[in-house]
């Protein structure tokens, strides 16, 4: 005789309920069970905002810049006998693309707030800025709509730039250059009596937070060293080459940005 078992809805949901039932008893007293089947991965670390990223650049940019300066092999007692080439960069908008709106977010974070006038940007110096008007290493030319101060990594990134290049003109046994500061730290007031002949000059200046400055690729000031008047003089051309080289360097390095101006007849740096 066979019997017929009769499996409706009404029975479904009361073997369901069951099921529910047994596994949240478990789940109550026997949790090591449920928790290997439901371990949950650990939470992926949160990439940092751009912000932080900026400033942990800083941090490593900072220890380079304040280390000891190391002169190249060939200017110490004992040189090689390797040739230094001039090998400039195969193109100056591909080596130095930085374009403001990258600086600028750079320049916002670690610089200073635009000043109004020179008046305030006198009140700052010391506190906030240092003046950079005269150095061994590089000549700052008459300025009209900008002052002579930087923010200190500024300062020392300019430092460090123009002694490198010396460095690298001596290494190619070419006499040696100041590289010319063109522009440096803006107010707004400077900005506002700029934009009435340069259409380039923009609110949204880097120039503005004492992180950047110009430096000319087509005029150079002359060093008289005694010690290297057997070296030729070469030309502007050759110059900026030697320039383009280090600055390629540095930028790799992560110490600046760079951008290549052509109007302007400059590199647009801002320290990192």
């Amino acid at each position: 005789m066979k019997i017929k078992i009769q499996y409706g809805k009404k029975e479904f949901v009361k073997t369901f309920a069951g099921i529910v039932l047994v596994l949240f008893i478990i789940r109550i007293f026997f949790p090591s069970v449920i928790n290997p089947l439901t371990k949950v991965e650990p939470a992926k670390p949160v990439p940092s905002d751009h912000g932080d990223q900026i400033m942990a650049h800083v941090i490593k940019a900072d220890s380079l810049l304040e280390g000891r300066h190391v002169l190249p092999h060939d200017l110490k007692v004992t040189p090689t006998k390797e040739v230094h080439r001039i090998w400039s960069v195969s193109s100056y908008d591909k080596a130095f693309p930085d374009m403001n709106d990258v600086q600028l977010a750079t320049a916002e974070k670690i610089g200073i707030p635009p000043l109004q006038n020179r008046a305030e940007a006198e009140n700052s110096c010391g506190e906030h800025l240092v003046y950079v008007g005269i150095s061994p290493y590089y000549l700052v030319k008459r300025l009209n709509n900008s002052i002579s101060y930087l923010v200190p990594r500024a300062q020392l990134l300019l430092n460090h730039i123009g002694r490198t290049f010396i460095d690298s003109l001596m290494v190619k046994k070419i006499r040696p250059s100041k590289i010319i500061v063109t522009s440096l730290t803006r107010t707004e007031e400077d900005v506002r009596r700029l934009q009435r002949y340069n259409p380039n000059a923009t609110d949204k200046s880097c120039h503005f937070r004492g992180t950047t400055f110009d430096i000319s690729y087509s005029k150079y000031a002359a060093i008289n060293d005694p010690d290297s008047a057997a070296f030729p003089q070469v030309r502007d051309d050759s110059l900026k080459w030697v320039l383009s080289e280090v600055l390629r360097d540095q930028r790799n390095l992560g110490l600046c940005y760079v951008k290549y101006e052509k109007k302007q007849g400059c590199f647009h740096i801002t320290v990192r």
